[in-house]
């Protein structure tokens, strides 16, 4: 019997990324720009990417989303997708397709093949204000991947010097090594994924890296958080 397949997305830039992965195998991959006026470009790029590799949604096995940190609107647009297409119908009740989160930092390095080769990597994306978000990954010798310092909100002036303690490569859409998270790089995880626990769909929602401006606004206006209100 053929294992089921993967689908992937990711949308922590302005650019929305897809997979459809087989095994360790990219069956088929699209991307699309996020800020595109009057239509959403994603979920019709989903469905003609399973309309071209000839699959349908009873294929997919597991669905794999991009978590953040990123675009707070582009990553929202994923992953009401990527929820939405988790849950089917099944005989008897309600099931779903099981659902994973990843870091889209950690798919900046396992979606491109330039920074997927044995060493160390400062991933890094726009944070606005000055700042970026930045994690530091190893990629060891069998090409898997690993956290050696987690996902943090950085000041951009600090990130050559994160490097050089690490003695790691800088990578990222506006660095000089200009890469981006890329959902086929979820063919790079399956290790980390086999050992994942599914995530509660009802629950889980994006590392937007720190609140939207509007939601900092309105927290600095009424002395309180949001989530109080």
């Amino acid at each position: 019997m053929t294992p089921p397949l993967t689908l992937a997305l990711d949308a922590s830039t302005y650019a929305g990324t897809a997979a459809l992965i087989g095994g360790l195998t990219v069956l088929g991959e699209a991307e699309v720009a996020m800020r595109t006026a009057g239509r959403e470009a994603l979920l019709p790029a989903v469905a003609e990417l399973m309309r071209t590799a000839g699959h349908g949604m009873t294929d997919v096995g597991r669905i794999v989303c991009g978590s953040g940190p990123g675009s707070f609107t582009s990553l929202r647009i994923a992953a009401s997708i990527a929820k939405a297409l988790a849950f089917r119908s099944a005989t008897g009740g309600t099931a779903h397709i099981p659902f994973y989160g990843v870091s889209s930092l950690t798919l900046i390095v396992a979606g491109n093949d330039v920074a997927c080769q044995p060493g160390r990597y400062v991933a890094v994306l726009d944070a606005l204000r000055g700042d970026v978000y930045a994690a530091v990954l190893e990629v060891d010798e069998h090409l898997e991947i690993a956290e050696i310092e987690g996902t943090s909100v950085r000041r951009r002036d600090s990130i050559e010097s994160l490097a050089a303690r690490h003695g790691a490569r800088i990578v990222g859409p506006d660095q000089a090594l200009r890469l981006s998270p890329h959902a086929r790089g979820v063919a790079r995880l399956g290790a980390t994924l086999q050992a994942a626990t599914p995530a509660d769909l009802a629950a889980w929602e994006p590392d937007y890296g720190r609140p939207a401006a509007a939601q900092q606004r309105w927290e600095e206006s009424h002395g309180r958080t949001l989530s109080g209100a």
